[in-house]
């Protein structure tokens, strides 16, 4: 079974929290799983991210329990092939508008009969073709999970959510802002609105759904709205954040006094 799917039926704790990896930093990619997100996205759509440095941040991620989720540049069967060679198991499709497009999504990720996957014996994702039965037992370690990003596809959600194969969708808050008539207003009450009834719909046909959202006080909304996986931020917004905000308090504050002349500083051990 797909790691993040059986940690969406297998979540007693609640809501799974998560975040995005923008900075194609295999350190970054490494220490997000030890500060403890249950998921993140390794992300090929708007982050500088190429094959090697896909391979390098799937790499960072095994030390922990963190599962890594790659979000292909679009709803492409060349890429999705060597995305998931290349070892990923969990693929989040962009821009998927329809259950036809969610269908298509699915079978990039099967080996034939059940999909379109080109077979390849001697890469990453058959653990260097050490895996057993990889061509058949591949399939049921794959998971999709499709983004919803229009109302166009917001109308399609129950049609797109039980496309077989498809484990969870994601709301993508910034493009169904502007989609909406309100670009870059995450928090708009139109946008909230369409987001808290998306989950609602989802649950009613046995979906799961998440999003990523920018505070934790916005990833508490959504759980509280029923969310099953949140993300925060991504590590470069977390980072720029606190780092911002440190230098505004330190700019802010009054002059630091000098400290005493070297001649009034107490001797170092060991020295006369």
């Amino acid at each position: 079974m797909n790691p993040f799917a059986k940690r969406l039926q297998d979540r007693a704790a609640g809501t799974l929290f998560g975040t995005w990896l923008s900075s194609t930093s295999a350190l970054f990619a490494e220490a997000a799983g030890y500060a403890g997100f249950d998921w993140a996205v390794v992300d090929m759509e708007h982050a500088p991210m190429d094959m090697g440095t896909l391979v390098q941040s799937l790499q960072a991620t095994l030390g922990s329990t963190m599962v890594p989720i790659v979000r292909v540049p679009w709803n492409d069967s060349v890429t999705v092939k060597r995305v998931l060679d290349a070892g990923a198991e969990t693929v989040l499709f962009p821009f998927v508008q329809d259950e036809h497009e969610a269908a298509r999504a699915v079978a990039a990720t099967r080996y034939p009969p059940l999909g379109v996957r080109g077979m390849a014996g001697m890469n990453r994702g058959s653990r260097f073709g050490t895996a057993p039965d990889h061509f058949t037992s591949a399939n049921d370690r794959m998971g999709v999970i499709v983004q919803l990003e229009t109302p166009q596809a917001l109308a399609r959600l129950e049609a797109i959510a039980q496309v077989p194969g498809v484990d969870a969708i994601f709301i993508g808050p910034a493009d169904l802002s502007g989609t909406m008539g309100w670009p870059g207003q995450l928090d708009h009450p139109d946008v909230e609105a369409a987001m808290v009834e998306a989950a609602r719909r989802a649950h009613a046909v046995g979906s799961h759904v998440g999003t990523v959202v920018g505070t934790v006080e916005r990833v508490q909304r959504f759980r509280d709205a029923g969310y099953d996986y949140v993300g925060l931020a991504s590590e470069l917004g977390l980072f720029m954040r606190a780092a911002t905000d440190a230098l505004k308090v330190l700019r802010a504050g009054t002059p630091a006094q000098p400290g005493p002349a070297a001649a009034d500083r107490p001797p170092r051990p060991g020295r006369q």
